[in-house]
């Protein structure tokens, strides 16, 4: 009998435990290691930062629906992954052994890397629900003493499409309030160009989002670095080509939500071999890490280049498709190493992606997620508002049931029209 364990119960990580525990079959164990047992749909916390969605709302229990599956759930969570001793130790100081381990854990946020910035300090999340719910309240008190916004992403921050969502999420929940009139909105961010998102745009984001912002009238500031940020203002050096400030801004905030920078968790930084020097898994082709080959890893927590070089640091989003790919092709591999065989399956890595603005939103379809692409397309209208929506209750309606079934594929097919939308790719044996 073969034991996987899967560090990390979010979106990348629920998936495979399930898709692993529909391919492996009864002989095998499956554990999930996870800080906590509640699953939250990520994608939702720009609703919750609005008071659009509760925490009920976007909350899964997993002990029950995991139990059903019969999936050991440590919800202790990890304290150090020792792969040299195939051994993960948790906060409890109980060690789990494995033969294979699957990665997915997520991000640690890096807002300690910028004086003044994160929830604790004068900034605003929705990376996490607790974040989300914490803007909820200030997103109240901004409504009652209307003031200046900044909404963004930071310096080496490799998630821009939550930014862009808050934006106009917020934009509407002003108007809804009667008192849009008194906020002055800016947009600072580090991409290059406002749409780039990570991924040198796709289709005409660049054109699609440049337009929303100005038909919403929110100003913008790309290649920012932000420097600083003070209760009331944010310090903010925009960056020339040649790595010289060409502008500094001071821009006034009385409520900021901008993304962080993201780093490898604590229990992996600093293995050797394991990880990049930011604590991301390196991985190969088959999302298999080099040095430890028991070792398998999805989703954020996975090393990516960027797409090239910009003057201020921008890192490459994983979107949900792309983390779907993944786990597919690592639950395929790992099938074929308990068989005695050699790992085939690489994933494709296309991405499909909704932003919802409230009322309306962009759709993209990357294939592949990084250029040169096959497939470059992009839409903007109320359609997208209404198939996130849809979306998130199919999503979270899979999870609540233990089911396996590919939740992007899906969307893909049905709410973009896609015929096929290829996962990964078979190599033939050898």
């Amino acid at each position: 009998m073969a034991h996987v364990v899967v560090v990390g119960a979010g979106l990348g990580g629920t998936i495979a435990a399930y898709e692993l525990r529909e391919k492996l079959g009864s002989e095998h164990k499956v554990s999930v290691v996870n800080k906590g047992s509640r699953f939250h749909f990520v994608p939702s916390n720009p609703w919750v930062g609005v008071g659009w969605r509760d925490r009920a709302a976007i909350e899964v229990d997993l002990e029950k629906v995991f139990a059903k599956r019969k999936i050991a759930l440590h919800a202790q969570g990890a304290k150090r992954l020792h792969p040299a001793e195939r051994r993960i130790e948790l906060l409890d100081g109980e060690s789990i052994s494995y033969d294979y381990m699957v990665i997915a854990t997520g991000p640690e946020l890096a807002f300690d890397e910028i004086e003044g910035f994160g929830p604790e300090a004068h900034t605003q999340s929705v990376c996490h629900v607790d974040h989300a719910l914490m803007a909820k309240q200030a997103v109240d008190k901004l409504i009652a003493s209307p003031g200046p916004v900044v909404i963004g992403a930071v310096q080496g921050a490799s998630c821009y499409g939550p930014a862009y969502e808050f934006a106009f999420i917020l934009d509407k929940a002003l108007r809804d309030a009667k008192v849009r009139d008194r906020v002055p909105m800016t947009f600072v961010t580090s991409e290059p160009y406002v749409g780039h998102l990570g991924l040198d745009g796709v289709g005409n984001t660049k054109g699609l989002l440049e337009g929303e912002l100005r038909e919403h009238h929110i100003k913008w500031i790309c290649n920012a670095r932000v420097d600083k940020v003070e209760a009331d203002k944010l310090l903010v050096s925009e960056i020339a080509e040649d790595g010289s400030v060409f502008k500094s801004h001071e821009v006034p905030q009385a409520f900021t939500m901008m993304l962080p920078a993201f780093r490898g968790i604590e229990a992996v930084r600093g293995i050797e071999g394991l990880t990049n020097p930011r604590g991301f898994i390196l991985v190969d082709p088959y999302q298999r890490n080099p040095s430890f080959p028991e070792v398998f890893a999805i989703g954020v927590c996975v090393a990516i280049p960027p797409v090239g070089k910009t003057p201020v640091p921008v890192g490459v989003p994983k979107t949900g498709f792309m983390i779907e790919s993944m786990v597919t092709a690592t639950v395929h591999n790992i099938d074929q190493l308990i068989k005695g065989k050699t790992p085939s399956a690489i994933p494709t890595w296309n991405a499909v992606c909704l932003a919802d603005f409230g009322d309306s939103g962009i759709a993209f379809v990357a294939q592949p997620q990084i250029p040169p692409r096959n497939v470059n397309w992009s839409s903007s209208g109320k359609w997208v508002h209404l198939a996130k929506i849809g979306f998130e209750k199919y999503f979270l309606h899979k999870i609540r049931s233990g089911e396996s079934e590919p939740f992007y594929e899906r969307l893909a097919m049905q709410a973009l029209g896609i015929d096929k939308l290829k996962k990964v790719k078979i190599e033939p044996e050898a």
